[in-house]
């Protein structure tokens, strides 16, 4: 830049500077002298995993033609609080005036947001960055899934102005509304009719949202900037929060079975003809290899040519790829239904779900199993934590009555297994392993607070979530702080897992992106960054370390991590493949990638993710492999993944229960580019 432009340029920051200050000042004054009157007040409970962690209040006061909304937004999420203060300047008309928005967004993520209109252009303050643009039609100034206030005034501006396909966002991006219907309540023996909305583009695909006849927010049903469910209840209704949770999980798997028909097929007999065919069970391939699928099930699979194909098979040419069984996240949280066709999209066919809401997620697989949403099959781990500061979720036991019964109502409602999250008593993970062996039940899950690995699988613990409790368990003895896996410590806890057949899902990908630099590229972990839905984007992006902490230690503990992966392995302990959630489908290939970094051939990372989960949840006879007579969920790759991981991410066609889809379209009913 020559010196002509940089002085125009820093006088053109000046001038903006300046007018950002003075229209600022004039707001300030005008409502300094007018008087204003509070009009109106509300207050919604914030809810995460159903369990109340805050409030957000808001007051309303009306001065020369101002309404003014000033919003106080707090929860505690595990222990750490979110504090969050807005304010919202309208015209009588609903045209925004101004914006502020400061504090944080999640336990890890903040805002800081100024936005000032004035004769048809904003001038926008994000962070430090100052900028103006000449305002659009339909420009409505909202920061994101929060306040829930915000929200509401959004679907009141779009109604005012006739409902508009798109509405601006200021500072940036785009969303659509709709109507979506009507839904009628029974609440203290009186119906309440609300109307149902699908907003779109504030977090990765849709919130469903509700409101009473005057534009009154009743209940917004979204997800935080972790990926978290969260759900934000007008005060004196929250007794019917778990109705609406159920509602949600419906509706939004429909919004899915609407569109469906591109994306899947439906044929009583396919042959998959002339693939390379991983047999997964025996570690080897079969070359030119035909699959034959009758009504959902695998009949035969071999070298073509083996067994007669019936004249009204659908052909499915494989020449040039590899058909794969389905792949298995061992580690899934299902919070919205959008991962329902991202997991199929990435050959995801079963997850097992690590911990939800009790309603969300049965209404969730009901919808799935019944044909009326697109999804995996989920296999269910019932969360139970403990009472504190630190706990999630409102199922909850400190006592061995209250843990009794938390095990016997996920059994009752069709759950395979038991998570253990960080606050439940020492005492306590026996009274629920106990109950949930009887229950023939197995038991995953977090180390508890105040207790080691060791502990928790001597009072009955099956299986242990994340690395990270092996690698606390272990002994950094080296210069730098690291493992030395010879040590006579670190040995034992390995024999210690060995002789104890614990199964350990490493979520190893779920630290890579916490422990990485955010100087280095997110395309490093995630090659296809660029397709994620716009709104994920900068919750990836933003997620890391300083350059600094990540040279000092971040790459030592994720080395360090990865090597234990291997020396469980090497000793023979089970591992499976599961991710935590991260980029939705796609971090279950990086998981295996890194699995392979560490020391695995491709074929065993593959089976982390097929037979071994199959075979661990007790469903190896069914399915984990592709085998006459188990069920035909599998995937073709284009090209072969033993030759390199990576390859495993180029899936073209998905194959669950026989039916087939299109990867392409999935992704696009889950908001991908």
């Amino acid at each position: 830049m020559n010196a002509f432009c940089t002085s125009v340029y820093n006088m053109y920051v000046f001038i903006m500077k300046k007018l950002f200050m003075v229209l600022g000042s004039l707001l300030l004054v005008a409502a300094a002298f007018s008087q204003p009157v509070i009009t109106d007040s509300g207050t919604f409970l914030l809810h995460k995993f159903e369990q109340n962690i805050g409030k957000e209040k808001y007051s309303v006061s009306k001065s020369d033609g101002i309404i003014s909304y000033k919003i106080d937004f707090k929860y505690v999420d595990r222990g750490s609080p979110v504090p969050l203060k807005a304010t919202i300047l309208l015209t009588s008309v609903l045209e925004p005036v101004s914006f502020r928005i400061k504090g944080g967004t999640s336990r890890f993520s903040s805002v800081n947001d100024s936005i000032v209109i004035h004769n048809r252009s904003a001038v926008i303050k994000v962070d430090s960055t100052l900028s103006t643009q000449v305002l659009k039609q339909n420009s409505f100034p909202i920061a994101g899934y929060s306040p829930a206030t915000a929200q509401m005034l959004l679907v009141q501006y779009w109604k005012k102005h006739s409902r508009p396909a798109v509405i601006n966002m200021l500072p940036s991006g785009s969303v659509q509304i709709k109507k979506d219907g009507e839904d009628t309540i029974l609440f203290k023996n009186s119906k309440i009719v609300l109307e149902r909305y699908v907003i779109k583009g504030l977090i990765w695909g849709n919130e469903l949202l509700w409101t009473n006849k005057e534009g009154q927010l009743f209940c917004l049903i979204t997800n935080d900037a972790e990926g978290d469910k969260q759900e934000m209840m007008l005060e004196q209704y929250e007794p019917m929060l778990p109705t609406l949770i159920e509602k949600a999980a419906m509706y939004g798997m429909k919004l899915f079975t609407n569109t469906q028909s591109p994306s899947v097929q439906k044929h009583n007999v396919i042959a998959i003809r002339g693939g390379t065919m991983l047999d997964v069970v025996n570690n080897t391939t079969i070359q030119n290899a035909t699959v034959l699928i009758e009504n959902g099930i695998i009949k035969n699979a071999g070298v073509t040519g083996s067994f007669t194909i019936p004249s009204n098979a659908f052909i499915i040419n494989a020449k040039g790829k590899t058909i794969l069984p389905g792949l298995w996240d061992m580690h899934a949280h299902f919070e919205q239904a959008e991962w329902g066709p991202a997991y199929l999209a990435a050959g995801v066919t079963t997850v097992r779900d690590c911990g939800n809401e009790f309603g969300y997620i049965n209404s969730i697989q009901n919808a799935i199993d019944e044909g009326k949403g697109i999804g995996p099959h989920i296999l269910k781990a019932g969360i139970i934590d403990g009472k504190g500061p630190f706990a999630l979720g409102i199922i909850q036991a400190d006592t061995k009555e209250e843990a009794i019964a938390a095990v016997q109502r996920y059994k009752e409602n069709g759950f395979v297994q038991i998570k253990i999250y960080s606050s439940v008593k020492p005492a306590i993970v026996k009274a629920i392993c106990d109950e949930a062996h009887q229950q023939d039940l197995t038991v995953t899950g977090h180390i508890p607070f105040n207790m080691t690995l060791q502990q928790g699988v001597d009072s009955g613990m099956d299986m242990v979530n994340h690395v990270q409790y092996v690698y606390s368990a272990m002994k950094k003895n080296k210069p730098d702080n690291s493992i030395n896996f010879s040590d006579s410590v670190n040995v034992a806890v390995i024999n210690f897992i060995k002789e104890h057949h614990v199964v350990i899902d490493p979520t190893v990908g779920v630290f890579e992106l916490t422990l990485r630099s955010l100087k280095d590229s997110i395309t490093i972990i995630e090659p296809a960054f660029a397709t994620l839905p716009e709104p994920m984007k900068p919750l990836f992006i933003n997620t890391g370390m300083s350059d600094e902490k990540a040279i000092a230690r971040g790459r030592s503990i994720m080395k360090d991590m990865k090597e234990i992966v291997f020396e469980l392995y090497k000793a023979g302990i089970t591992i499976v493949a599961g991710t935590d959630m991260d980029f939705p489908g796609y971090s279950l290939f990086r998981e295996l990638e890194l699995y392979v970094e560490a020391g695995l051939t491709p074929m065993q990372a593959i089976q982390t993710a097929t037979i071994t989960p199959a075979k661990v949840m007790k469903m190896g006879g069914v399915t984990g492999s592709v085998e006459a007579g188990k069920k035909a969920d599998l995937i073709i790759i284009d090209g072969d993944p033993l030759q390199n991981i990576r390859n495993i991410r180029r899936v073209t066609t998905v194959i669950k229960d026989g039916n087939i889809y299109d990867p392409v379209q999935l992704h696009h009913l889950a908001g991908f580019q």
